[in-house]
């Protein structure tokens, strides 16, 4: 399993160029006597790879469908690889990121799948998604067609820290685009001719509440571009922010608030205020006492750790199969500093990943 990993982490890919892994991805499943599909929609995405799904057919009739996914992308710099094993972790060289996001959670399917199949466990039907193009904008989720599982619950194998936690509640996601057009002056001549967007942007900005706005919901200004020389008023401001919230209402009601504040600012001055707001992802919650928790939580408990329910800020491609209808949750796979040159996993955690599916597979064909 171990040199499984390393050998994946060792084949380079990024998003909308995932092909050479996604191509040792089907060997192996090939060579295990998986039946692997690649879905059609690299062309769409602009990319090279599309979504993979592979299926296990059970040995028990009537049970769940139960699915695990993980994304084949990784962020930069993440070309090159040449992993490192100290004192039983896995490490980059320091010259790149490891990817064990999310590469230890494809290994940990294909661990589980090859203990199943070893040692004839009696199971349900089981699917693997292999998404592509996560870490740039979840576009292979988007682009999944739903139809293509039978999962009635799908664990997603794309979270942080020591196997045994579960996220069952993730945010949704709007960001904003607004444009400020004022009015160019000459800013030593005639200032008073001009209308700053500058000026405009900033005093709505400071007038906002933002960052942390309560214990489910937060919002930032990422970017702001404008002006084009200091003797110019500046005409134009763009500025790129989102909100986040696990309580849809909760985020309606500060993308209101910040959309409020954009086009006072702009009244008040004579600017006007041009505002475009984007749904990146819809939220994720499921139940505490939902069946696809309850199997989580006692599949952690027989391996020997003590689960943690979790809710989290960051959206996944969980968060994009759950706005499709299907019941989602986020595994811990044992990943730390993740998206930096020091990300690590243990082999300890990569191992337990492995025996956690297991066991909700076994949970699974148990209920």
């Amino acid at each position: 399993m171990v040199q499984e990993f390393i050998s994946l982490v060792s084949i380079d890919s990024q998003p909308l160029k995932e092909r050479q892994v996604a191509d040792a991805l089907l060997k192996i499943m090939q060579d295990m006597g998986l039946e692997a599909f690649e879905d059609g929609i690299a062309k769409q995405i602009g990319g090279d790879t599309g979504n993979i799904i592979a299926k296990v057919k059970g040995t028990l009739p009537k049970k769940p469908v139960v699915a695990f996914a993980a994304h084949l992308d990784r962020v930069s710099p993440g070309l090159g690889i040449k992993p490192q094993i100290r004192d039983e972790i896995i490490y980059s060289d320091g010259t790149t990121i490891l990817a064990a996001d999310d590469l230890a959670g494809v290994v940990q399917m294909l661990e589980a799948v090859r203990v199943l199949k070893e040692q004839n466990i009696p199971h349900g039907d089981v699917e693997l998604l292999f998404t592509v193009s996560e870490e740039s904008g979840m576009l292979g989720a988007k682009n999944l067609d739903r139809s293509l599982l039978k999962a009635d619950v799908c664990y997603f194998l794309d979270g942080l820290g020591d196997v045994g936690a579960i996220i069952n509640q993730a945010p949704s996601q709007d960001k904003l685009k607004i444009k400020i057009t004022g009015r160019p002056a000459h800013a030593g001549l005639s200032p008073e001719k001009g209308i700053s967007a500058i000026q405009v942007a900033a005093e709505a900005i400071n007038n906002m509440n933002l960052g942390r706005i309560d214990g489910e919901t937060t919002c930032n200004i990422g970017t702001i571009k404008g002006g084009l020389a200091t003797n110019i008023v500046p005409e134009l401001v763009e500025i790129m922010a989102e909100v986040r919230s696990r309580n849809e209402a909760k985020l309606q009601t500060q993308v209101k608030h910040m959309i409020d504040g954009f086009e006072a600012a702009a009244v008040k001055w004579g600017a006007t205020a041009d505002i475009a707001v984007h749904k990146s992802y819809p939220a994720l919650n499921v139940a505490a006492d939902d069946p696809a928790v309850l199997w989580a939580l006692q599949a952690v408990r027989s391996i020997g750790i003590t689960p943690r329910l979790e809710a989290t800020g960051g959206g996944s491609d969980g968060n994009i199969l759950a706005g499709k209808g299907l019941t989602s949750l986020v595994l811990s796979v044992g990943m730390e500093k993740v998206h930096s040159k020091d990300e690590y996993i243990k082999i300890e955690q990569l191992v337990k990943g492995a025996e956690l599916l297991l066991a909700i597979i076994q949970q699974v064909a148990t209920s």
